[in-house]
């Protein structure tokens, strides 16, 4: 079974199409949240991501953007955009956002989480952030995203690893493929979809194969400067438009 997982697509329609014209045929698609916030294309998003994700949990910015959660935690950028994307979106949109399920979920034995499984807005960035969830993992592995950065950590016999997939250069599609083992536990992060922040710009995502006991990590191309040129006519911060550039 393949299976496509995503993380913080942002309401980036252009870098959602684009891995999903990458990706193929898959036989399901897992949602790892922020499906918006930042973005110019909230509903586009919405509608393109509801009829094809299988499995889906919340981020921090659907909570947000949905009215679940106050927006004062955010910083000025990430407000503005929040705000913006409240106005914008759809009734139905919104309706779909407050019913995302928290994580962690499980789901043929993997946990799905859009932060820390031990909490679904702590970020994952180092070993001390993973140390907890891979001790007390109970599935083969935990996907999980927020911080943007794709990769993760590992755990064999009392000692950790990290996993930073190897793509060279930012040019092009590239992949990397990771040989999941029965004696290891893994935390693994697919990137950001929309908003990219390792210095790749790339959109980031990963392919589970049951059959084959590999993730893949995954960069796709995709028309940046028209996704730059909806958030500067949408009129959103300047710097949200920048950063899909520079990838960080």
């Amino acid at each position: 079974m393949r299976t496509l997982i995503l993380s913080d697509i942002h309401g980036n329609l252009e870098a959602l199409n684009a891995v999903l014209a990458a990706a193929g045929e898959v036989d399901s698609v897992w949602n790892r949240g922020d499906t918006v916030g930042y973005g110019a294309s909230p509903n586009e998003v919405v509608e393109r991501i509801r009829p094809i994700a299988t499995r889906n949990v919340r981020g921090n910015h659907d909570k947000v953007a949905s009215g679940i959660m106050s927006v004062e935690t955010f910083n000025p950028a990430a407000k503005e955009a929040a705000l913006w994307t409240q106005k914008h979106l759809s009734e139905s949109s919104t309706e779909w956002l407050r019913e995302l399920p928290t994580g962690p979920v499980v789901c043929r034995n993997y946990t799905l989480a859009h932060g820390s499984p031990i909490h679904e807005d702590v970020y994952i960035l180092n070993i001390r952030d993973a140390w907890s969830p891979l001790e007390s993992m109970q599935t083969r592995a935990t996907f999980f995203g927020h911080t943007h950065l794709q990769g993760g950590f590992g755990w064999d016999n009392g000692r950790w690893f990290g996993i930073k997939p190897q793509h060279g250069r930012p040019e092009g599609h590239s992949q990397w493929t990771l040989p999941i083992e029965e004696s290891r536990r893994y935390l693994l992060n697919p990137g950001s979809v929309g908003q990219p922040r390792d210095g790749d710009n790339r959109a980031a995502y990963i392919i589970l194969d049951d059959a084959l006991n590999t993730v893949t990590f995954h960069r796709e191309p995709y028309d940046i400067e028209l996704a730059q040129g909806r958030i500067l006519l949408a009129g959103l911060p300047e710097r949200l438009a920048k950063r899909l550039r520079e990838g960080k």
